[in-house]
């Protein structure tokens, strides 16, 4: 339990004032740093006629006019439709949703700031995050560094040409222990990650930019050929903390509609909530998205980062145990 929350009658905030002052400022801090870059403000609907179709993340459903809605996990589908009808580099401050999502670091509602810069790629907007994070958390320049060597350099392990065996002896070596059986070596890839490299990363006021994930973790980032071929994608960390995670986003629908269908079939093998396709969304890719780099940051994460926080209640208003 929070500090903060420990012994507070429950209709008080969950947050003391000075850290929502501090959380204020922030948020004026990052405005007037995308208004010098002319990075237009924009709003998009948190309820949309269906979500993300990732079977490892679970949207919030609300019945309006007998239809079933969602509360929209992240704007990305909006505002790339923005993009595709010619709307420039553009960001966002919003409220975002997720089930089943409440810890320390998590709040089933969160605030996210996301942007899309149309000529970058993902390294050139890792240099623009680098540059925010040093001008709202006064960080030191980052380092950067692939997924292959952290995983090598942590674990003596090459993450692209690894057998099952070797990450579960892995696991097992390192005191990890997990109930269900594994047959996916991507959610392997993603304990060990969490379990036993993420927490040296970003140390000394230096965040940690990781970037070429395999292929199989694309998502909505495109692919770069090769062998092995990879996902251009990154994360930051600061402080062990995992901050914002982009892409050098995927244009072509075809290829698009090809991962939702994957991950419908996954969805429904893990017998998890049907969801449509957002049609509307492959629509803008059809028309033409420009060549752009995104992000998605965790905002109340950088608060917490601003006043070495150690739980989220201390950085929002009200969290979900008071609403």
């Amino acid at each position: 339990m929070s500090l903060v929350q420990k012994n507070k009658p429950t209709w008080q905030p969950s947050a003391p004032l000075e850290n929502l002052q501090t959380r204020a400022n922030l948020l004026k801090e990052i405005r007037h740093f995308f208004a010098k870059y002319n990075v237009l403000e924009v709003e998009t609907p948190l309820l949309c006629h269906t979500s993300v179709t990732d079977p490892h993340m679970e949207s919030i459903s609300v019945c309006l006019q007998h239809q079933p809605y969602y509360l929209q996990t992240s704007p990305e589908y909006a505002m790339k439709r923005l993009l595709a009808a010619g709307s420039g580099a553009i960001y966002q401050i919003t409220k975002a949703f997720r089930q089943e999502e409440r810890g320390h670091l998590h709040n089933p509602e969160f605030t996210i700031l996301e942007w899309y810069r149309p000529g970058f790629n993902h390294h050139d907007l890792m240099n623009e995050m680098d540059e925010l994070l040093q001008t709202v958390l006064h960080t030191t320049p980052a380092e950067k560094q692939t997924y292959q060597t952290l995983f090598q350099t942590y674990l003596h392990l090459d993450p692209h040409h690894t057998t099952l065996m070797e990450l579960e002896k892995c696991a097992k070596d390192h005191g990890i222990c997990v109930q269900a059986s594994i047959t996916d070596p991507d959610t392997w890839l993603s304990i060990l990650l969490s379990q036993c490299i993420e927490p040296h990363l970003g140390k000394n006021n230096r965040p940690c930019f990781i970037y070429d994930f395999p292929a199989s973790q694309a998502a909505l980032a495109r692919i770069q050929p090769g062998q092995p071929a990879l996902a251009s994608r990154f994360e930051v960390y600061v402080a062990g903390m995992e901050l914002a995670n982009g892409f050098h986003e995927l244009q072509c629908a075809d290829e698009q509609r090809m991962r939702f269908k994957k991950n419908l079939a996954a969805r429904k093998s893990a017998q998890l909530a049907e969801l449509a396709i957002d049609e509307h969304f492959l629509a803008a890719l059809e028309h033409g998205l420009p060549d752009c780099a995104g992000v998605a940051l965790g905002f109340d994460r950088l608060v917490m980062l601003a006043i070495k926080a150690a739980h989220i209640a201390d950085v929002i208003s009200f969290d979900f145990s008071r609403v």
